[in-house]
């Protein structure tokens, strides 16, 4: 049987600072794809593998992280959503579908809000990016202080057995190639400090959820049941104040079920993307 790949390009857009890597593959209706704090646009082979017969897949690195280049004082996560509509411009890509993971929601979340109903989709995956889980309802709310406390002890945990907590012990135990891989692309990205990046994040975490109403697009959040970096259950607390927004749980998944978790993650995806709007 012959077989032919879908087309792929590379290539690195000028901004103002600094300069942004971004992979463009297949053809069709476009999908980008915004990574997390231990990733880079390399992070979601598994996902262009799959949509890349069907969409025109746009993953890209966050300013700073490889092979992007960083401005003189790191990454500022407050211009990632500038970044991203830029390199939308950029490609001509018109509306969006955006799949964002971890730190890729702060872009999201910002982006959607900069420019109301040009995302058809946004997907969430264990992230709430800007949205302040100290808003959420109870009696979520009220469970938080709790899980940050026990969350910030099963990290130092996993840290102390050279797991890394956005793979979690079960991909560490049950699929070491991936966690191996998974370190390996976090280790591409050096020359700033990350815990000032999560700092920067964290200042910019303080949008009520009902904000995200405004961007007046679909909404998924996937969340893993084992996330021991972002809580699992706001989501399921900030849906019923996001209109048109919903939430899948893949329980077995620790905070990067894109990776550890692909099949079932695409299939959600792919769901998604097939329901009427």
């Amino acid at each position: 049987m012959d077989f032919t790949a879908p087309p792929r390009q590379r290539q690195m857009l000028d901004r103002p600072d600094c300069r942004i890597a971004y992979e463009v593959s297949g053809s069709g209706p476009p999908i980008v794809f915004a990574h997390g704090l231990g990733g880079c646009y390399m992070s979601w082979w598994q996902q262009v593998a799959h949509f890349a017969p069907r969409h025109t897949c746009v993953s890209f690195s966050h300013r700073g992280f490889f092979p992007s280049t960083a401005p003189e004082g790191g990454p500022d996560p407050r211009e990632y959503a500038n970044d991203l509509a830029a390199l939308v411009d950029h490609l001509g890509l018109g509306d969006i579908t955006l799949v964002c993971q971890s730190m890729g929601g702060w872009t999201g979340v910002e982006y959607a809000l900069m420019l109301p109903g040009r995302v058809r989709r946004l997907v969430l995956a264990a992230t709430t990016g800007s949205l302040d889980p100290r808003q959420m309802r109870e009696p979520e709310r009220g469970r938080l202080a709790g899980w940050a406390r026990d969350a910030a002890e099963a990290r130092a945990a996993m840290l102390g057995r050279n797991i890394l907590p956005a793979c979690g012990p079960a991909m560490a135990e049950a699929q070491p190639a991936l966690h191996h891989l998974y370190a390996q692309m976090d280790k591409l990205t050096t020359g700033f400090d990350k815990e000032a990046v999560r700092a920067r994040m964290g200042e910019m975490r303080r949008r009520p959820p009902a904000d995200l109403a405004a961007a007046g697009c679909p909404v998924l959040f996937i969340a893993g049941g084992r996330d021991q970096v972002i809580a699992p259950f706001a989501a399921e607390a900030m849906a019923p104040e996001i209109p048109g927004s919903r939430v899948a749980t893949i329980p077995a998944a620790g905070h990067s079920a894109y990776f550890e978790h692909a099949a079932t993650f695409n299939a959600l995806v792919e769901a998604f993307l097939a329901e009427p709007q």
